[in-house]
């Protein structure tokens, strides 16, 4: 399984930015499809996630300001960044992860860069 994230970049404070990540390979099943993000000397933490049946949990951080979605059809989830802040800049990597019988397989993609200047 890839994933190919895109829609990173530099904004503006207050700007927006839409992020797709689009999966590809041996797809069977896809649970849930995220975004986690890293800042260096910090953990990676999750920003949001959705699962198959549409049911979305975000970050207090981010909460109110950026969307989760995803195209099943199109094994591709997005995540609409609005209202950017400074504290955003980080590297976002889109994850997936599947069941194939009685296993969970996880998935990440490459990092993605997003810089939110002040």
């Amino acid at each position: 399984v890839q994933l190919q994230a895109s829609g990173g970049g530099l904004v503006q404070t207050g700007g927006f930015l839409r992020l797709s990540c689009a999966a590809s390979g041996s797809i069977f099943k896809i649970n849930v499809m995220g975004w986690y993000r890293q800042v260096p000397g910090k953990q990676r933490e999750l920003v949001a996630g959705i699962t198959s049946g549409g049911m979305m949990n975000y970050a207090d951080s981010v909460k109110g300001r950026f969307t989760i979605s995803r195209d099943n059809a199109k094994k591709t989830v997005y995540l609409q960044m609005d209202s950017l802040k400074p504290e955003d800049t980080a590297v976002y990597y889109c994850t997936l992860d599947q069941w194939v019988l009685d296993t969970r397989y996880d998935y990440w993609g490459q990092e993605t860069l997003v810089t939110v200047s002040s």
